[in-house]
């Protein structure tokens, strides 16, 4: 018991290390989701807007370009351990809207797949879908080249993703950025503000 009690507290110098990690995790995605959005503007903008075969949301125009802005703001701030508990908020919010609006009736799986727990009819298809293919491309395609740097699979397109990242961001709302490696701990530490 002495020995475990010892090591908890040694490893407790180390909890900067969940934060930094988190931020390092998810600056890249949302960098990428950012600069996605501005350098599709339009073609997103309609997407968001259209109620057929989009999401259906008012203002498509304003919100793509809210967005993508806090996207890249957000990226910028969990880089740098900057504000990292105000962005993470509406980062939330975003992660919140797309799981419930782009992704909620796709299920759970963000990769389809045809067993467990969180298979749907959709998953379940979409791998007779991925075997037809693979049987395709093996008897008219170079399939070890197609394959020679990962399977093939078919994307679900359900709300695990968006889910994951929400969590990520509500445990960095809660633990901030982190000690030693973000801007937030030195701007506490000598100004005395976060």
């Amino acid at each position: 018991m002495r020995l475990s009690s010892r090591f908890c507290d040694k490893a407790g110098t180390l909890d900067f290390l969940a934060p930094l990690l988190i931020r390092l995790y998810l600056a890249p995605v949302f960098w990428m989701a950012g600069t996605k959005k501005f350098a599709s503007f339009s073609d997103t903008a309609e997407w968001f807007g259209n109620a057929e075969w989009g999401l259906g949301l008012p203002a498509p125009y304003v919100l793509v370009f809210l967005v993508a802005l806090f996207e890249l703001v957000g990226a910028l701030c969990l880089l740098f351990g900057f504000a990292t508990r105000p962005i993470c908020l509406p980062l939330m919010v975003i992660m919140a809207v797309a799981a419930v609006t782009a992704h909620l009736q796709n299920g759970w799986l963000a990769i389809a797949t045809g067993s467990g727990i969180f298979a749907t009819d959709r998953t379940v298809g979409a791998i007779e879908r991925l075997e037809r293919a693979k049987e395709i491309l093996q008897a008219q395609g170079d399939y070890e080249w197609i394959t020679e740097n990962g399977a093939l699979a078919i994307l679900n397109n359900g709300i695990e993703f968006a889910a994951t990242y929400f969590v990520m961001l509500l445990a960095l709302f809660f633990l901030g950025g982190g000690r030693f490696v973000s801007a937030d701990y030195w701007l506490r530490r000598h100004y005395g503000i976060e």
